[in-house]
């Protein structure tokens, strides 16, 4: 249940940062191209006495102008940063990270699980180390009271992406490999996928042998 809770969370979040990410580019760069035109109008009308059309052009392009969107690119990156380390735990959880699978592949089936045992393990421990420096980290740019440029909020907020992304993909890699010792396939995303079906494979006839 637990695990159904936070699959969804995952994603739904995942989904929300990237479409208010996106929202935000397509409104700054509809207005930016639309500033430009309404002056290219506006020029037009002066040249051709179109006086009405070139006023409304005028009135239109005083209004898009005073709208301040110099926050927006601040925003998408802090946006992408956490979108990132969410989608990394989402990846360990899907089985779609890039590998090198060439030792893999050259040793023995029975070693291939030990191979892949310590890679998921290495994984964990990597990612935890980056938590607990992260949670440090952050801990100390929240005592400094930093803002940001445009934005003006706590610097903290936006570091609280680093422990957090990486504690998920410490518990994603752990539960891998729970459910690999269990006997589970590793999990694997239908594109470029052969090489953890040819691992499954090997590691399952090699049970079979057993």
């Amino acid at each position: 249940m637990l695990s159904r809770v936070l699959n969804r969370l995952e994603e739904d979040l995942i989904s929300l940062l990237m479409s208010v990410a996106v929202a935000i580019i397509f409104v700054t760069v509809l207005q930016r191209y639309s500033v430009g035109l309404l002056a290219d109008l506006v020029a037009w009308s002066r040249r051709n006495d179109y006086p009405g059309l070139g006023g409304a052009a005028r009135s239109t392009y005083r209004t898009l102008v005073g709208v301040n969107l110099l926050w927006a690119q601040e925003l998408c990156i802090y946006l992408f940063v956490w979108m990132a380390k969410f989608g990394a735990a989402y990846g360990v959880r899907l089985g779609i990270h890039v590998g090198v699978d060439v030792l893999v592949n050259a040793v023995s089936p029975a070693n291939r699980r030990r191979l892949v045992i310590v890679s998921l393990l290495s994984g964990a421990i990597f990612t935890g180390i980056v938590a607990w420096i992260g949670a440090d980290f952050t801990y100390h740019i929240y005592l400094t009271g930093q803002v940001s440029a445009d934005l003006e909020i706590k610097m903290w907020i936006v570091y609280l992406a680093v422990p957090v992304g990486s504690s998920l993909m410490c518990f994603r890699f752990l539960q891998v490999l729970k459910n690999f010792l269990q006997g589970k396939d590793l999990p694997h995303h239908t594109h470029g996928s052969a090489a953890s079906d040819q691992i499954n494979s090997s590691l399952a006839s090699t049970g079979d042998k057993a």
